[in-house]
């Protein structure tokens, strides 16, 4: 196996380095912690490992020729091991509404529609949990994205203090709200430009007539760079 590795070694960069990024990249772009998604790499790596020297008791050791099946089958059975061990995790399985106390006065029915399918699964007390939302670890990240959502901005609490709300329009028209990795799964969050400017503008008139109450620790933070300016 030595000599396999010392003849390969510029594959296995290629290989491992390629998988690293595609990895870390694919946890961006899907909204999940590229370490989180790292770590759990490096385990079923490390699982697999164990799988495939077990199952051919070093016979590799002897021979220039990798086994590629049982790599794979070995690598397969790595993913189920390490998937199943992940479930029990408490975090992530608190799929909770609290009761709506209030909404926004909303400018029209057309504004709330468009919040509803682009903002609601993150910014409300009604969020639909999809099913993946009980499978950890991809429950972890939708548990994350709801909480922080919700502490942002929630439009089913209106009568509670809203850190972000009056970012709302600003963040629909530069395209950061509703996130990509959202539209993917969810296809009635993926506003054309002309909704777009349409949910922002209704942003505005609703604020505009029926303001969020303002954050008391985001004002004294404000006055604090206030004054360090």
């Amino acid at each position: 196996m030595i000599r396999w590795i010392r003849n390969n070694l510029g594959l296995i960069g290629i290989v491992t380095a390629t998988t690293i990024a595609a990895i870390a990249l694919g946890a961006v772009a899907m909204g999940q912690s590229p370490a989180l998604t790292l770590a759990l790499l490096v385990v079923i790596y490390a699982v697999a490992w164990a799988i495939f020297r077990r199952w051919t008791r070093g016979a590799v050791a002897a021979s220039d020729h990798w086994p590629i099946g049982k790599v794979l089958v070995s690598t397969l059975v790595a993913v189920g091991v390490v998937g199943a061990a992940i479930q029990p995790v408490p975090y992530g399985r608190d799929h909770h509404n609290d009761p709506v106390t209030a909404e926004p006065a909303w400018d029209a029915p057309r504004t709330r529609e468009l919040a509803v399918a682009a903002c609601f699964d993150c910014h409300s007390n009604e969020v639909t949990w999809p099913w993946y939302a009980s499978i950890a670890p991809f429950s972890w990240n939708v548990q994350k994205n709801v909480d922080a959502g919700r502490n942002k901005v929630n439009y089913s609490e209106w009568d509670q203090p809203q850190h972000d709300a009056d970012e709302s329009a600003e963040t629909v028209r530069e395209g950061s709200m509703p996130p990509f990795y959202y539209t993917i799964t969810h296809s009635g969050a993926r506003l054309s430009d002309e909704e777009k400017e349409a949910l922002a503008r209704g942003f505005e008139a609703t604020f505009a007539a029926d303001p969020p109450i303002e954050d008391d620790h985001r004002e004294r933070d404000d006055e604090d760079d206030e004054d360090d300016d």
